[in-house]
């Protein structure tokens, strides 16, 4: 606990240990919830519309009603930024199908008022982050989670459980694997390079569809960096030229090691490297 924090929930701005959610609330007891994570620069919010117009599809798909509008939201981010005086860091949004007091698997009326909770996390060490130096490893993990990764729900007890494997594995993160292929990390994109082009995934109900992805791949094409969006197996991401991973919480971050083998040499390539750069550079100018 951060004695000092001030979180938001349902309107209000609190001291963290004044924040209370019901027992009944199906964010809690059915993970009936969707969620945002904003990364902070200088203060700043990186690629804040993006989050946002992913945030009302996610909502949207599971018919829960958006409670706040994009300025609203635009100025709880930057209260809570203010208040809680973080330079580098994230800010956490979830959004849940409220409380209608009591357990039910049917959804409650409609009437029934969405919970709002935010809070700030402070990583001082997002920009300069020493694994940016050095790579990360990871492991491969059967993809067994359900079927819409597209949206972006608390259901999160699979990517926990992955991330724990990896731990024990003395590796970083997970790569989930289905049918073959590279779906994604445990919380980021996965990208491999191979004759200096960027090799990912498309878009599909298998993958979340990346913020930072999306940002990362326009900067990359308007720097003539060719990309192709495609299925790539674990074995080819071994024999690559660079691996990488993207997120809100890592921008890009090289991977170096799969399954215990190392990624041409097992150091961080030139296009990830690059790719880092550009990104924190393009993400800054559009910060609000």
């Amino acid at each position: 606990m951060h004695k000092n924090r001030i979180v938001y929930l349902n309107g209000e701005y609190l001291p963290e240990a004044e924040a209370k959610v019901s027992i009944f609330d199906r964010g809690f007891v059915f993970a009936d919830a969707v969620y945002e994570v904003t990364s902070v620069v200088d203060g700043k919010l990186l690629d804040f519309d993006g989050h946002v117009a992913r945030l009302e599809r996610s909502l949207g798909e599971l018919a829960i009603r958006n409670p706040l509008m994009r300025e609203a939201l635009l100025d709880i981010h930057r209260e809570l930024v203010a208040r809680n005086e973080i330079a580098e860091g994230l800010v956490y949004l979830q959004i849940s199908r409220g409380n209608p007091g009591d357990r039910d698997f049917l959804f409650p009326a409609e009437d029934v008022p969405p919970t709002v909770v935010l809070f700030t996390q402070s990583v001082p060490n997002l920009v300069e982050a020493p694994k940016a130096l050095t790579g990360i490893k990871v492991i491969s993990i059967p993809d067994l989670r359900w079927g819409r990764r597209d949206i972006k729900t608390v259901q999160l007890l699979y990517p926990s459980m992955a991330k724990m494997m990896a731990r024990q594995a003395g590796a970083d993160d997970g790569w989930f694997v289905q049918d073959g292929f590279v779906t994604e990390g445990t919380a980021n994109n996965a990208y491999i390079v191979k004759d200096g082009q960027i090799i990912t995934r498309a878009l599909s109900n298998d993958i979340l569809h990346g913020i930072t992805r999306a940002a990362l791949l326009l900067y990359a094409r308007e720097a003539q960096i060719k990309v192709v969006e495609r299925n790539f197996t674990v074995d080819e991401a071994k024999a690559a030229d660079e691996a990488f991973i993207t997120g809100a919480s890592t921008f890009v971050m090289p991977v170096v090691e799969i399954d215990g083998g190392k990624i041409d040499g097992g150091a961080p390539g030139p296009v990830a490297r690059r790719l880092r750069e550009l990104y924190i550079q393009e993400a800054r100018k559009g910060a609000v």
